[in-house]
């Protein structure tokens, strides 16, 4: 079997997953969008994803997803950025990224907003929270997501979608499903203080180990690399 069938195969197989995982709390499969985190493998292997029918392309570090954007043989991917981001990497991240989903702070937010002004290219983002109480992850707490919900008037151009978080990683899927519970509930907790226009429906948690305890709790964007490549 050569590259492009196994990784077709693959693919097949996470979409089957994702279908199954959704059924079995009463969603529809489609109300979850597949992820493909693309970090572990070249532009030929990225580009036999695509040519599967995955269309979202997800990139760690910044250089990487400017890199693999510029190539031809991938024109037409969406890209999301879905590892961390250095306030001195957003200009170039918002001329190529759909959808940032790992905004962590205030300042960072009004730094995509400042460079989405000037390239005029309206950008998605998901606000990054640390479920997991892990000092080592990034991301905002509870009570710093409620203290920036009212500056999303004035950030003009910049969309807030959701929210995302990354489980602990230790615990298994047990704990995986708590971390995910709890963005899910976060989410709804704050959702009435939300300003107008703003509804945090996208939910991206879950990757390879996890994604489906992740689905059965309402992720709408899940994360997977290692189970296509």
């Amino acid at each position: 079997m050569n590259t492009a069938q196994l990784i077709a195969d693959n693919l097949a197989r996470v979409h089957e997953r994702i279908a199954d995982a959704a059924h079995s709390v009463g969603r529809s499969p489609d109300e979850v969008q597949l992820v493909a985190v693309s970090k572990y493998v070249g532009v030929a292997e990225t580009a036999a994803l695509l040519a599967a029918g995955c269309p979202i392309l997800g990139e760690s570090r910044p250089q990487q997803l400017w890199d693999k954007a510029a190539e031809p043989t991938l024109a037409g991917a969406q890209w999301h950025l879905i590892g961390h981001l250095q306030r001195n990497k957003v200009r170039r991240t918002v001329a190529v990224a759909d959808l940032i989903h790992s905004v962590d702070s205030l300042r960072l937010l009004e730094t995509i907003n400042e460079c989405a002004a000037e390239l005029n290219r309206p950008t998605r983002v998901l606000l990054e929270v640390n479920c997991s109480g892990d000092a080592a992850k990034h991301g905002l707490s509870a009570e710093e997501l409620r203290r920036i919900l009212p500056e999303f008037p004035r950030l003009e151009h910049v969309t807030v979608c959701g929210l995302m978080t990354m489980a602990a990683l230790e615990g298994g899927e047990t704990v995986a499903a708590t971390n995910f519970a709890s963005l899910r509930e976060l989410r709804d907790a704050v959702q009435p203080e939300c300003p107008p226009g703003v509804t945090l429906s996208e939910l991206s948690m879950g990757m390879s180990h996890d994604f489906e305890a992740a689905i059965r709790e309402g992720a709408t964007l899940v994360r997977v690399g290692s189970l296509l490549f």
